[in-house]
């Protein structure tokens, strides 16, 4: 069922995935807005699955986000871990299924080797910079990492705190309680 109009839009998350150098970082922030009004200050946005070889983060609705996650992990298990092609058959279903099409969320899924932006509407992107965001903060924080990491020698863990961390300054939605993993 989509909300009605005049519904308080439920606005939450900025998640960003950095790589650099070999390493792999994905923060995300913690709060969760209803409306005009923060809900929530400590939401965990970002984990780790598949034995933790695989990081994860999410925007969006966060019942539509735990509900893709779950599809998400069922198609590593089935394909033995291969993210890419877990990823397209996950975007494959989400496009094409009736009940998964109306899901609101994104899907950011990263590996050592790959990472990709994941829609409902059967996108499945990667990143040829090392970089992908999603959330209400994502493009001040994808902002804030392209100058970054072209501009410093900053590890990828630490231009991933920086951007959220600035991304937090700007967007009313996002805040300064950053979770971040690393593979």
């Amino acid at each position: 069922m989509k909300p009605e109009k005049n519904s308080p839009k439920m606005r939450s998350t900025t998640v960003l995935f950095v790589s650099r150098n070999g390493e792999i970082a994905m923060a995300g922030d913690g709060q969760v807005t209803l409306g005009e009004t923060i809900i929530k200050g400590n939401a965990r946005k970002v984990r780790r699955i598949f034995n933790g070889s695989v990081l994860v983060g999410f925007a969006g609705a966060t019942a539509d986000a735990f509900s893709l996650l779950a599809k998400f992990e069922s198609k590593l298990e089935q394909y033995q871990g291969q993210l890419e092609r877990a990823a397209i058959e996950l975007g494959k279903d989400w496009r094409t299924d009736k009940y998964l099409r109306n899901l609101e969320a994104l899907l950011i899924v990263a590996d050592k080797t790959d990472a990709f932006l994941i829609s409902g509407k059967g996108d499945v992107i990667s990143s040829d910079e090392g970089l992908l965001s999603v959330g209400s903060g994502s493009m001040f924080a994808l902002a804030a990492a392209r100058a970054l990491y072209k501009n410093t020698e900053m590890t990828a863990k630490e231009i991933a705190a920086e951007s959220l961390r600035i991304a937090g300054e700007i967007c009313v939605y996002t805040n300064s309680d950053i979770i971040i993993e690393e593979i």
